[in-house]
């Protein structure tokens, strides 16, 4: 059915409600946003769904939302799963309410005991309720930190991870065998009420959280941390709750909330593109932070599982640090403390993704722990921590991405900006009574370590002929990969689409031994690296970039002369 014939069946289909047809109807001479919408179903990726709301098969709607869900519950019920249950969260942003409901009853139609949160809740505690109710899955409405007019739907399975390789195709295969959409089934909240099929859940699910996360405290809260003064923005999202709670718990006596970002607003009102990667966002949180004299401020994104922090400099002035920084904080701080207390395993295990810094092998490698590389996305750190506990081969200690996100412990199988938060105000608070900053650690991590440096460009292509661009983009590096880069050899080029790792300097070929994934990555002379992938989450595609100098200052230079090159324009 070409995409007149799918927009003409929404437009007069009593199926679809008064206000769906009404919204399309008001399309009919802009053949183009009609094309945007129907040329291709929305597609139900290895993690779920993410689109711009509306109504059309390309949009995020009650009806594409259903769809998944039917096919989720089509998965549930094929492994003999009908007594078992799914849990459900959901943001603050718009229709997310309502798809966690609608989701909540397409489950309960289908014989499913769903969970369902009273209110909005941050991710991570989601991947915790999944595992602490023993559910076979779960489900989480946000679009992380999209702009407003996104929402998205991200599946979670009975390990409390996203979910993976061949989970992933059986549901993307359910959902896409449902071709009719009045075929996913539902039912009223009475009904699911009435034969005990639909299960509000809240306050004690949260207290067995945050329980949780008080058991990962290395060093109790000295007096001097309890001193310091805290600055948080929640950014209009869910983590203003778990994150002052958890902050007071452990001791902190001074944190400030952003006024104006405090409660949910589904718009993002304040800052427009939620992400605490954007200084932008801070705007408010460091006007606030010199009015009360901070030395510190945090953001979280709508769904609280990425965290961004800034620090004073030396001048007493406040840096955003990036997901990388951020990382090897915490992370030596974890490794170091633990090792200092003897309570660091023999079988320790670090885990990166392949786009994430370098820094943290070395980390790995001080420690004597062992360093996993996994793809892009934290489902597959995820799945890492489920395989140490069905073979016993090691211990999770931490892992991270290069995008904010990260985890310490395994109560979550998703990064937890709240647990992250936590670790690193206890970590600022250490440091503190040692009489070092955040801003002097990781400059004695660069000392230790090496001064990494790396950045991240993104490029937007909208729409059709954008996603056309982007592939591209892709094929061309794919099949001319560069031969050099700023002052650097490629030596080695890595295609993991392909599962290639081609040696340029011999000419030899191996296997990458990770799933395939539409990555492009170039191992550069002198610990230098660049990286090309598509985002999974928005039209855009992504360049990453790593050296390593001998200063800061070295560092710096080198970076902007490997992001200048030409090689790079698009």
């Amino acid at each position: 059915m070409d995409y007149l014939k799918k927009y003409e069946d929404w437009c007069t289909n009593p199926y679809f409600d008064e206000a769906t047809r009404s919204e399309l109807i008001a399309l009919k001479d802009n053949d183009k946003e009609i094309q945007e919408r129907f040329f291709k179903d929305l597609e139900f990726g290895t993690g779920g769904l993410r689109g711009i709301l509306g109504a059309g098969v390309n949009r995020m709607n009650l009806y594409t939302v259903r769809r998944a869900t039917q096919g989720l519950a089509n998965t549930i019920k094929r492994q003999g799963g009908e007594s078992k249950s799914a849990a459900i969260a959901y943001d603050s942003r718009r229709m997310s309410p309502e798809f966690a409901l609608d989701s909540a009853l397409c489950l309960a139609a289908n014989g499913i005991h769903a969970y369902l949160f009273e209110t909005l809740r941050p991710t991570p505690e989601l991947s915790f309720a999944v595992r602490e109710l023993g559910c076979m899955a779960g489900i989480v409405i946000t679009a992380s930190h999209n702009p407003a007019e996104y929402n998205g739907y991200k599946v979670y399975w009975e390990d409390g991870a996203q979910i993976t390789y061949p989970k992933d195709e059986e549901i993307i295969g359910e959902v896409n065998s449902i071709t009719d959409f009045s075929a996913a089934k539902t039912i009223t909240r009475q009904e699911a009420l009435a034969k005990g099929l639909l299960t509000i859940i809240g306050k004690e699910i949260d207290d067995k959280y945050i329980t949780e996360l008080k058991k990962l405290v290395i060093n109790p809260i000295s007096e001097a941390g309890k001193e310091s003064r805290i600055v948080y923005t929640p950014l209009h999202g869910t983590g203003n709750l778990p994150v002052r709670r958890i902050l007071k718990e452990i001791g902190f006596e001074h944190v400030y909330v952003v006024p104006e970002q405090e409660f949910p607003d589904s718009e993002f009102s304040t800052v427009g593109y939620p992400n605490p990667e954007d200084s932008k966002v801070f705007t408010l949180a460091k006007k606030l932070a010199d009015e009360v004299g901070a030395d510190l401020i945090l953001a979280t994104d709508p769904d609280a599982d990425r965290l961004g922090i800034m620090v004073k400099n030396m001048e007493g002035e406040f840096v955003l640090f990036n997901g990388n920084m951020t990382g090897a904080l915490i992370a030596e701080y974890e490794f170091s403390q633990k090792a200092e207390k003897g309570e660091l395993p023999k079988n320790a295990a670090l885990i990166k993704t392949i786009v994430t810094g370098n820094i943290s092998d070395l980390i790995a490698k001080y420690y004597d722990a062992r360093l996993i590389e996994v793809l892009t996305g934290f489902k597959y750190i995820g799945e890492q921590i489920k395989l140490f506990e069905l073979t016993g081969s090691n211990e999770y200690i931490f892992g991270y991405e290069e995008s904010y996100g990260c985890l310490v412990g395994t109560h979550a199988r998703d990064k937890d900006a709240v647990v992250a938060v936590m670790c690193l105000c206890e970590a600022a608070a250490y440091y503190k009574s040692q009489g070092i900053t955040l801003y002097q650690q990781i400059e004695n991590i660069y000392k230790k370590y090496g001064y990494f440096k790396e950045d991240l460009v993104s490029i937007t292509f909208k729409g059709i002929e954008g996603m056309q661009k982007i592939k591209d983009i892709m094929e061309n590096y794919r099949n001319n990969p560069p031969k050099s880069a700023g002052d650097y050899k490629v030596l080695k080029f890595r295609d993991y689409k392909k599962d290639t790792i081609t040696d340029l300097i011999t000419g030899s070929v191996t296997a990458t031994g990770l799933p395939k994934s539409d990555v492009l990555y170039f191992d550069l002379e002198d610990n230098a690296w660049c990286a090309v992938r598509p985002s999974g989450t928005e039209p855009k595609i992504k360049f990453y970039f790593g050296v390593k100098g001998s200063s800061t200052e070295d560092a710096d230079k080198k970076l902007k002369k490997l992001i200048a090159d030409e090689v790079f324009s698009v």
